[in-house]
């Protein structure tokens, strides 16, 4: 009995990691405070672009929405398209 109840729990601890390492994964980024490096994981998004994003808000301050990224040289509509339901400009806490 005490070694089915260690693989139960072993199995348990495996699948509450596997689903908070899933729901990592989902999460949106943050384009008001992501990095450079973490910009250019978006599709499409090389370092230039991802350095002009970081750019653009320290001169004219957080974007307002995620569709404000248009106005960044090098985000065209389809790419903005493609990034819009990975990205956000709230923060987890304030969505709650």
């Amino acid at each position: 009995m005490r070694g089915f109840m260690g693989k139960v729990r072993v199995t348990l601890l495996a699948v509450v990691f596997s689903l908070f390492l899933f729901s990592m994964a989902w999460a949106k980024m943050n384009i008001n405070t992501a990095s450079v490096e973490e910009l250019t994981g978006l599709p499409g998004v090389g370092k230039t672009v991802a350095e002009r994003i970081v750019s653009y808000r320290e001169a004219n301050g957080p974007f307002k929405s995620p569709e404000d990224l248009i106005k960044v040289k090098g985000i065209g509509q389809k790419k903005l398209e493609k990034i819009l339901p990975l990205i956000t400009v709230e923060s987890e806490a304030e969505t709650k």
